[in-house]
């Protein structure tokens, strides 16, 4: 593809080249253990508001998304029912009132097949849509979205999701070390905290979008309809 086929999408740091062949959009970790009361994110003390504020924001990118006819992949953090596929190193670090695995209001905690590691219902996946389970923060790692992004002939990126500087950033990180473009829906993303958030777009776009590039989800939408 000549870079003359290619559309484009005003963005941060300089507009986003894409094709409609080689687009889709990557939902990062949606689920009940982070944004609501009783999961994951709540153990950690932290105020999962935030993250439920963007869930409509969401919806409405990937409503866009599916009406325009491309790709929608989500994830979810989760790990075996056994937690062979958890390491000390993440079990272990911080200070929760209760740790992954377990038992909390919502089932065990980032335990696959739990109630809370269901993405939230308002966001959830429709018949043909992949969803990827990923035991750690980046999406490609012991997953299987790599091939998937190669069968699909995807090439450019949309991420939202949370949080912003820990699996979004990640995955985005992991995806242009794999020669994608990548861009972050900047309203349809979010951290605990606002500075994270802040930071995270900042090193994203830095340096002529060493990582990718930022926009917010109305200028996507306008773009991929047009």
């Amino acid at each position: 593809m000549n870079k003359t086929d290619l559309n484009h999408i005003g963005a941060r740091p300089f507009a986003f080249p894409y094709s409609k062949d080689s687009i889709g959009l990557v939902v990062i970790d949606m689920q009940r253990d982070f944004l609501e009361d009783g999961g994951f994110g709540a153990s950690l003390g932290n105020d999962v508001s935030r993250l439920r504020a963007i869930v409509p924001t969401v919806a409405r990118l990937i409503a866009g998304f599916r009406a325009a006819g491309l790709p929608v992949i989500h994830t979810r953090e989760c790990h075996k029912p056994d937690l062979s596929d958890l390491p000390p190193a993440k079990r272990d670090r911080g200070n929760p009132s209760l740790r992954i695995g377990e038992e909390g209001p919502m089932g065990r905690l980032l335990v696959a097949g739990e109630p809370g590691t269901e993405i939230v219902p308002d966001l959830a996946p429709i018949a043909g849509e992949l969803v990827i389970d990923k035991p750690g923060k980046g999406a490609f790692y012991h997953t299987d979205l790599g091939q998937f992004l190669s069968d699909k002939g995807l090439k450019q990126l949309v991420f939202a999701g949370v949080t912003t500087e820990v699996c979004v950033q990640t995955t985005m990180r992991e995806a242009n070390d794999r020669g994608f473009d990548c861009l972050l829906a900047t309203d349809a993303t979010e951290s605990y905290f606002q500075h994270f958030k802040d930071a995270a777009i900042d090193m994203i776009i830095a340096q002529g979008g060493i990582v990718g590039w930022a926009c917010e989800t109305d200028t996507i939408l306008e773009a991929i309809h047009e």
